[in-house]
């Protein structure tokens, strides 16, 4: 699979259509940063008024996941990977678009270049950021990823 923001809003449908029908795609990918947006809507808000917490961490957690994808298909190895930890804080009431972006693309790469030359497992924890179209922070996430290559 080609890592275009087309491409990954298709494997959306396919392979993960809570968040697709939760209204997550993703913007923009590059080899070191990732973006998603979700607008907040009647069928994604939770009894507040405000965008569902899960909602806002399939968002998230697939700015630091298509990241992983994309380097691991750029090694040309085969890698497992699996979120093995996650944490978040929320700041603000979710509404309107919020956007998320995770920026460590060249963390990851250095990370999978270390489980190819040790032969042993390694984590990474990756941070996205929610803002709102006033460019406010509304929640923070970081995801511990386990990566092993495939034997």
């Amino acid at each position: 699979m080609q890592f275009t923001p087309a491409k990954l809003n298709v494997f959306l449908f396919f392979k993960l259509p809570s968040a697709f029908w939760s209204g997550v795609r993703v913007k923009h990918i590059t080899t070191e940063k990732c973006i998603a947006a979700v607008k907040h809507r009647w069928f994604n808000q939770n009894p507040f008024n405000s965008m569902y917490f899960a909602v806002q961490a399939m968002a998230a957690e697939l700015t630091t996941g298509a990241l992983v994808m994309y380097h691991i298909k750029l090694s040309r190895k085969n890698v497992s990977m699996l979120v093995a930890t996650n944490k978040s804080s929320f700041t603000k009431k979710a509404r309107g678009r919020i956007t998320f972006t995770c920026t460590q693309g060249n963390v990851i790469s250095d990370v999978i270049a270390k489980a190819i030359d040790t032969g042993e497992g390694q984590t990474v924890w990756l941070e996205s950021q929610g803002v709102d179209e006033q460019g406010d922070i509304v929640s923070q996430f970081s995801f511990e990823w386990t990566l092993k290559v495939k034997q």
